[in-house]
């Protein structure tokens, strides 16, 4: 089938490129850069330009022209950088001249002549390159013209209206065909059996033959399904880990063996002497025939298997769906031996003949491909949620492809649009092949994935294997082009481009600069790690240098590193940052609009590690936020609460704001703690006790003293206050525990009474509350005043005689009026 022939030339195609980078012929003067035949290219280049004008040569000599014009091309864009570096030195020495002179400032004599000198042979130098420059554009005009001349044929030959094939008065045509063949056939049979040395030849390798034959036949009938049983066998023992990758290779031969076996078969009709020039084009399309029949059914066994865990993932019907994909791969065969027939025993063929051949497989596949996609087509309300979804949507895609295309492709050949029909049916047929492909592979990538991690099925939905078949898909789109009618030559050209690269001012980024780029990067990267490694590990810790300026020139060295890798990266790539000078303005007003808190931050960042405000392991308190600094970045600040929370703080915040570093320098912090005790307390011996319990506290300095002060005369206690300096002020909670703890001990031992707030309720006329409580239930007493303690407000309040009512018919009154 022409649909998979473009596979083996996309294997061809990555060889060339691999090997040379280059699709084409490459002449002999090639060899020699330093010496370009423009004689010879103007008389190919006239030829090309004859050829186009007349239009009357075919696509194969077409083909062959361009291929001639891509060698002169490639000779041109190497001629391109003749002479480069010489003419480097010469515009240096131009350059060391000074700048150009002007009326007001002319050079000196023998400057100007030097100077002229100079300019002279910087234009000899430049003037192989310019003519190759010159002949490079015209040579890629002529690739171009040829390509869009090749296109619009390909475009006439697919919109071609031929009779359409229904008309029983085109079916003679069509039987013509036939009989002429098979004519063709048995005259070069009876032609080649009345030649005595023919016979005396199929005589001679009689006993070849019959081997050929009987190897031939096992092959084919024997060997499928021998290859089959093994492959189920292996992929069904439980006990053998990697049996799916094992069973996927044996598989193999499902395909290896028979078409083995057709080729022997093809060797031993032509032992037999007996075929002639058609005949044997005909016996040679057998293998091409069974390609396509054998790798479509090793596909379908593989895609479609009906064993637990495997093909449930495509359909819930995998028999019939092997059984479609079978029938297609038999009229896949069938079309291919088709165009065989066609093309080599019966040549030339009326239009109306070659409508009357094509259309009918062209149907019967349809029929196929038609209830295959149904197949494949899940409904929406069999879509599975979550790693499935994008799986199953993309099955209902497949599926309505193939069902759209099954219903136009024989509208069109019924009509007369045979060649669009052919140019529908059976690419799709390909790209469902190649879909096919890239799932088998996917799943022998993810089994051999699961044997190396030792993963379970459920490993089948980790990321590497869903980037393993995303690659796999990337691969295989030069595929698809050469599938759907792309020529070698266009992909080719392409590539072409894609090396040409970008050119911006008098900078090419091309991949192989992009590569050079990355490539020294890495390596300049790698050694930066490398170097804050070895500071970090052996060198730094040898020194006196607390944490905080450790970390920082680890950073620094860090973010040196990387700007010098950067700028070697560039310089050694080539690239020349002037002509990006649009760009980098461009991108530094997007620096100062959008991305002005990042570089904020960044600076202060920056000025946080060189100055050392603070530094990993300090107690600060910074917006309302406090807690341990864990690290400094270039960005924020990681701080870690005493409960446990992380605090990403903005390195701005750090700089222009406020903050209280409690451990900077050493870890002393003071402790003060209000006491508070009753009126009548003997002031002196409670000063005393509570010295004596804060100097009895390890954690406690000497010097300076702890201090015990009576700092007020309170509404209902006398306030002291313990002012102590503690050497780990991280202990400030624990020692503050500890001594409330001693100094309730010994309060109660002392009998020295703590106060708490109280509060008494006094009520004024409480016989006229109780009467109108009486006479309104749940009515709050207007009678009742509340007389804070001198705990709450240090005073007594007066009632308000106007909030004190005792007539209780007024307030039945009132109560009966609310109830209104």
């Amino acid at each position: 089938m022409r649909g998979l022939r473009p596979l083996f030339l996309l294997l061809l195609l990555a060889i060339a490129v691999l090997a040379g980078g280059r699709v084409g012929v490459v002449p002999a003067f090639a060899q020699d850069q330093a010496v370009v035949d423009y004689a010879q290219w103007e008389k190919d280049a006239q030829g090309a330009e004859d050829a186009l004008a007349a239009d009357r040569v075919s696509n194969q000599a077409l083909e062959s022209l361009r291929e001639r014009i891509v060698a002169w091309r490639s000779t041109f864009a190497t001629a391109q950088n003749a002479n480069a570096a010489q003419i480097e030195t010469v515009k240096a020495q131009i350059a060391s001249l000074g700048p150009a002179p002007t009326e007001e400032r002319p050079d000196a004599p023998e400057i100007a002549e030097r100077r002229k000198a100079l300019g002279e042979q910087l234009t000899r130098l430049q003037a192989p390159g310019l003519t190759a420059v010159e002949a490079y554009s015209r040579a890629d005009g002529l690739i171009r013209q040829i390509d869009a001349r090749i296109r619009a044929r390909q475009a006439s030959e697919l919109l071609r209206l031929s009779p359409t094939p229904i008309n029983p008065a085109n079916w003679p045509a069509g039987l013509a065909v036939l009989t002429g063949g098979a004519r063709t056939l048995w005259n070069e049979a009876e032609e080649a059996w009345s030649n005595p040395a023919r016979r005396t030849e199929l005589k001679n390798n009689l006993p070849v033959i019959v081997l050929l034959l009987a190897i031939a036949g096992v092959l084919l009938l024997r060997g499928p399904g021998f290859i089959e049983r093994l492959s189920v066998r292996l992929l069904t023992r439980a006990n053998i880990r990697g049996g799916d990758i094992v069973a996927a290779v044996v598989s193999l031969g499902q395909v290896i063996v028979p078409v083995l076996g057709m080729i022997l078969l093809v060797a031993a009709i032509g032992a037999t002497g007996m075929t002639g020039i058609r005949s044997a084009a005909l016996v040679n399309a057998l293998p091409s025939a069974a390609v396509n029949f054998f790798t479509l059914r090793w596909l379908a066994a593989w895609l479609f298997r009906s064993e637990a865990g495997h093909g449930s993932d495509l359909t819930n019907r995998p028999a019939e769906a092997r059984f479609h994909v079978n029938m297609i791969a038999l009229v896949a065969a069938a079309e291919a031996f088709r165009r065989a027939f066609i093309t080599e025993v019966r040549p030339p063929l009326s239009m109306a003949a070659q409508a009357v051949w094509a259309a009918p497989l062209v149907c019967v596949v349809a029929i196929f491909l038609f209830r295959l996609g149904l197949i494949l087509r899940p409904s929406l309300a069999d879509v599975r949620p979550g790693a499935a979804e994008f799986r199953d949507r993309m099955l209902r895609l497949i599926g309505s492809v193939a069902v759209t295309v099954s219903v136009v492709a024989p509208l069109l050949a019924v009509v007369g649009y045979v060649a669009a029909a052919n140019a529908l049916i059976w690419p799709t047929v390909a790209s469902l092949g190649l879909v096919g492909v890239i799932v088998v592979l996917q799943r022998f990538a993810t089994d051999i994935y699961l044997v190396a991690t030792r993963s379970g099925e459920e490993g089948r939905e980790a990321l590497l294997p869903v980037l393993i078949g995303f690659g796999l898909m990337l691969l295989a789109l030069p595929g698809f082009a050469l599938i759907w009618g792309a020529r070698t030559a266009d992909l080719s050209e392409l590539w072409t481009r894609f090396s040409e690269g970008l050119t911006i001012g008098e900078t090419r980024l091309s991949p192989s600069v992009l590569l050079a780029f990355l490539t020294i990067f890495a390596i300049g990267y790698a050694i930066t790690r490398l170097a804050q490694g070895a500071l970090r590990s052996a060198i730094l810790p040898r020194t006196k240098l607390d944490k905080g300026v450790q970390n920082a020139l680890i950073s620094g060295l860090g973010y040196l590193g990387i700007f010098l890798s950067a700028l070697v990266a560039i310089t050694g790539a080539g690239i020349d940052l002037s002509a990006l000078g649009y760009v980098v303005g461009a991108l530094s007003v997007g620096i100062g609009f959008g991305l002005q808190n990042i570089v904020q931050n960044f600076v202060s960042g920056i000025i946080l590690l060189i100055e050392r405000p603070i530094s990993e392991g300090d107690m600060i308190d910074v917006n309302g936020q406090m807690g341990i600094v864990k690290g400094i970045s270039v960005r924020s600040t990681w701080i870690e609460t005493f409960d446990r929370t992380d605090v990403i703080v903005p390195n701005a915040d750090l700089v222009s704001g406020v903050v209280t570093n409690l451990t900077r320098g050493n870890q002393t912090g003071r402790l003060i703690i209000p006491v508070g005790v009753a009126y009548g307390s003997d002031t002196r011996k409670v000063e005393a006790m509570l010295h004596e319990i804060t100097e009895a506290q390890p954690l406690v300095l000497v010097d300076p003293a702890p201090r015990v002060f009576l700092v007020g005369l309170g509404a209902d206690s006398l306030n002291f206050e313990i002012r102590a300096i503690l050497s780990d002020v991280n202990f400030k909670l624990v020692v503050q525990s500890e001594i409330l703890h001693q100094i309730t001990e010994r309060f109660a031992a002392e009998g020295i009474e703590i106060p708490f707030a109280q509060r008494d309720l006094w009520i004024r006329n409480p016989e006229a509350l109780g009467g109108a409580v009486a006479g309104s239930p749940g009515r709050a007493p207007g009678g009742a005043t509340a007389q804070g303690s001198p705990a709450t407000s240090g005073s007594t309040t007066a009632p308000d005689p106007r909030l004190i009512r005792n007539d209780p018919e007024a307030d039945e009154a009132e109560e009966a009026g609310e109830g209104r």
